[in-house]
């Protein structure tokens, strides 16, 4: 049997994708990192970049922004080392969760989009 992700489904995941790149967009006040020069600056760049992404893909899904929100939540994911602020604890972990969260759903639209079976059973 083969499995589709409904529109519904695929607006869910941009409506959490949005959450997790305001989220992010917001961490270095949040959790007071914004001195930080190149933590502070990914978490905005990259949490808005997300953000604007998975609006457009509410209003009309094309694979290219998911596989732009793949790279941006990778790049999330890798930047406290790549970057060099692995060390500042809370800037590390909002890079990582909403990097996580990011790269998992768009992976997941991409699949679906697809249209793979979840299983071979």
């Amino acid at each position: 049997m083969m499995k589709s992700l409904s529109s519904n489904n695929r607006t869910a995941f941009d409506i959490v994708n949005i959450v997790a790149g305001l989220g992010l967009l917001i961490t270095p006040w949040l959790f007071g990192f914004a001195a930080e020069t190149y933590a502070a600056w990914n978490a905005w760049i990259v949490g808005a970049a997300i953000a604007v992404v998975a609006v457009a893909a509410l209003y009309a899904f094309y694979e290219a922004e998911e596989w732009i929100n793949l790279v941006l939540g990778i790049w999330a994911v890798v930047a406290p080392w790549i970057l060099g602020f692995s060390a500042v604890t809370p800037a590390m972990w909002a890079h990582v969760i909403a990097g996580l969260v990011v790269a998992v759903l768009a992976a997941g639209n991409i699949w679906f989009s697809h249209n793979h079976p979840l299983s071979t059973v």
